[in-house]
């Protein structure tokens, strides 16, 4: 890969904060309860010397997006984000209209803050509202009220936010069709410039997974998804991605660039990357995801992502868009010929999941999307033939 390739590829730069009040029980991302004094200085002191490290091997390429996730980043104090962006701005080329998202939790917020935040440069907010409900948030484990993310949402946008995001559950335990929509409105009501609507899955290694709640059957959740699609449709929200929902010009600019199977580097404890070398190799890598190790050696393990693999990672990002994926985009990303993908393509076209409105251009059909992970998985790779004895 030639130097002007490489620095085509969109970059971003994701920092994660492992701390939370609590752990919920349906989370499984890296994130711990926090006991006793959060050391936010020594915390941010380690992301700085982890990103001036990192800084060498992107050789100038220009970060396009930051992303602060956890965990629960507004448990730092906006001094705190200050030092770390002017850090950021110090050691890494930022595009002029860099994206900056932070995610924040409405029972984890000093509210005052709000203004320091938009101070240091952070231009997006994430709240993770995920109902309306006092008694779903409860039953969800989460430590604010209803009342608190609509006192949360306000104070942001009095701070200057004009860019927020809401994430909302649907799916939770004992839910009713009904109260879905009655959380979609109590959304809508508020005018996010953004909407990530996800359904509550059980994953491994959470409270929910060993002691599954009483959830909505299939049949019912699809009822929600499709009803709750209608009312943020008729808002005037694009569904521009599976579960993402964005007025227009507020799509997620950091997320698009992982759909895209664009290129991100990761620090903060548990943080992953994905980065191409100046030949066209392309890695990922993995900080040590206990905060304490993190702490004592932020040097991620790295490995090689193989030919067959980039094919499958690269259609399993991009088939969760709506607009699909040009061709040349999948040589741009992958360094692979179009022709690899060419009996996937087939296949999927004949069974009805996927379209090529123009010449190069596929994308999801309305069948696609539904059964999406049937469609992922028409380009799983091939696996090994097993070894004769």
């Amino acid at each position: 890969m030639n130097d002007t390739r490489k620095l085509s590829l969109p970059l971003g730069l994701y920092v994660h904060f492992p701390w939370c009040v609590s752990k919920c029980p349906y989370c499984d991302f890296n994130s711990h309860a926090l006991r006793g004094q959060l050391p936010a200085t020594d915390y941010v002191d380690v992301l700085i010397d982890d990103m001036q490290r990192s800084a060498a091997e992107l050789n100038g390429r220009t970060v396009e997006s930051i992303f602060l996730g956890g965990g629960t980043p507004s448990l730092f104090s906006a001094s705190q984000m200050q030092r770390l962006l002017d850090a950021v701005r110090d050691n890494l080329t930022l595009a002029h209209h860099v994206e900056i998202t932070m995610e924040a939790n409405p029972g984890a917020l000093e509210h005052a803050e709000f203004r320091g935040y938009r101070e240091a440069g952070i231009n997006r907010l994430s709240l993770g509202v995920q109902s309306l409900s006092d008694a779903k948030l409860k039953a969800l484990g989460r430590i604010h009220s209803a009342d608190d993310a609509r006192a949360a949402f306000s104070e942001a946008r009095a701070a200057g936010f004009d860019n927020i995001n809401l994430d909302l559950l649907y799916g939770l335990p004992d839910q009713s069709l009904e109260e879905a929509l009655t959380d979609v409105d109590g959304v809508l009501a508020l005018q996010p410039d953004h909407v990530s609507h996800y359904h509550l899955t059980l994953e491994p290694n959470t409270v929910f997974y060993t002691r599954p709640p009483p959830l909505p059957d299939d049949d019912l959740m699809w009822d929600m998804q499709m009803a709750c699609a209608e009312k943020l449709s008729i808002a005037g929200y694009a569904n521009y991605e599976v579960s993402a929902w964005g007025q227009p010009g507020k799509e997620s600019r950091h997320n698009l660039n992982y759909w895209r199977f664009g290129d991100y580097l990761g620090i903060g404890a548990g943080a992953h990357g994905k980065l191409t070398s100046a030949t066209g190799e392309i890695w990922r890598e993995v900080r040590p995801p206990n905060p304490r190790a993190y702490q004592l050696d932020s040097a991620p393990a790295r490995q090689q992502v193989g030919s067959a693999d980039l094919c499958f990672e690269f259609m399993l990002n991009n088939l969760r868009l709506a607009g699909g994926f040009q061709l040349h985009d999948f040589e741009l990303r992958t360094g692979l010929p179009s022709s690899s993908l060419r009996s996937g393509l087939d296949m999927a076209l004949g069974r009805g999941l996927l379209e090529e409105p123009m010449p190069g251009l596929y994308r999801p059909t309305a069948l696609g999307f539904r059964f999406l992970d049937d469609l992922q998985g028409i380009f799983l790779p091939e696996p090994a033939p097993e070894s004769a004895e």
